[in-house]
């Protein structure tokens, strides 16, 4: 799978409630199907489906242990999707920082915060 197609099936994983779920449960370790249902009130066969999509996605992968196969937590997609979302918070950061020094020059300009230039000494205003 491209990156993008990665990056797409992350961010299509992570929109639905349940499937976050599911990886915040898995995030403290790895669970059987049977496990990752008993919180919701939803079939086995319903959180299977969800945990397919968990896969396709990479996050989710499926180990085997005698008769169990349980689902661990597979971070490598979310580390992307972190990145790709980093650099968007550099961007906001940047047009705060712009935002921060408009309005400090905004305040020199007018000190009182009202919309006015502060009175001139004698008395006559901006």
């Amino acid at each position: 799978m491209a990156d993008t197609e990665l990056l797409d099936a992350t961010f299509a994983a992570l929109a639905d409630p349940t499937r976050r779920a599911i990886l915040a449960r898995l995030a403290a370790g790895e669970a059987t199907v049977t496990e990752l249902a008993a919180p919701f009130a939803m079939s086995q066969p319903a959180i299977s489906k969800h945990l397919r999509v968990l896969e396709r996605a990479g996050l989710v992968s499926r180990g085997r242990d005698a008769q169990r196969r349980p689902r661990r937590l597979e971070a490598r997609p979310l580390r992307e999707a972190t990145a790709w979302l980093a650099d968007y918070r550099d961007y906001w950061a940047e047009s705060y920082q712009r935002l921060d020094i408009l309005l400090d020059e905004l305040q020199s300009v007018d000190p009182t915060g009202t919309g006015r230039r502060p009175a001139r000494p004698n008395g006559t205003g901006g």
